[in-house]
Parts: C-alpha cells; structure tokens; sequence
C-alpha cells in the first residue's frame, strides 16, 4: 500500500465496536481490502503513535440490498481489531466517544 490512510480507511464507531473496546481494549477500523495485518499494524503505530500488540481481521461479504423491483449488493470490505498493548493511551478519537 502507499499511504497510510489507503490502509485505514475509518474507525468503526458502532456498539460493537465501543464494547469492544471497553471490554478488550482493541479499536477497531474499516481497512483496505488486500491489506495485510503487518500493514495494518504499522499504520496504527504511525498514525497514532501507540503500540500495538495484536491484530484480528474479518473479511464482511456484502450484503443484499432491494429498493422496488431492482436489487444488488453492497461491496464486501475488511474490518481490522487492533489490540494496544498494556499502558497505552487510547487515541483521541476514541476516548470522547
């Protein structure tokens, strides 16, 4: 990938995501579809500036959408859970929410 913000697309902010991240202390993001963990990793620690020990990915296969008689489907896309290691700051973004 190129740039980072190609790797990381948008953190997640759903309830999932925030009991997720009170519980085990992962955030977690949309990625790139062919990024890698190694890459994930490395664009977290750069972006925020924390350390991360762990990373967990899902590939989500697009669902069914129908609007009258015409239907499709919504693109597949990749979520990322990034586990920090002990003692570090959750990012600003996260902390108000």
């Amino acid at each position: 990938m190129s740039t980072l913000y190609k790797v990381i697309r948008r953190p997640l902010i759903t309830e999932k995501a925030l009991t997720t991240r009170e519980v085990e202390g992962s955030l977690v993001f949309e990625v790139a579809a062919d990024a890698t963990k190694t890459e994930v990793k490395q664009a977290v620690e750069q972006l925020f500036k924390v350390k991360v020990a762990t990373v967990r990915t899902a590939s989500i296969l697009g669902k069914e959408r129908k609007r009258g008689r015409y239907s499709g489907f919504l693109p597949d896309w990749k979520k990322a859970y990034v586990r920090l290691k002990a003692g570090e700051k959750v990012p600003d973004f996260a902390a108000e929410i």
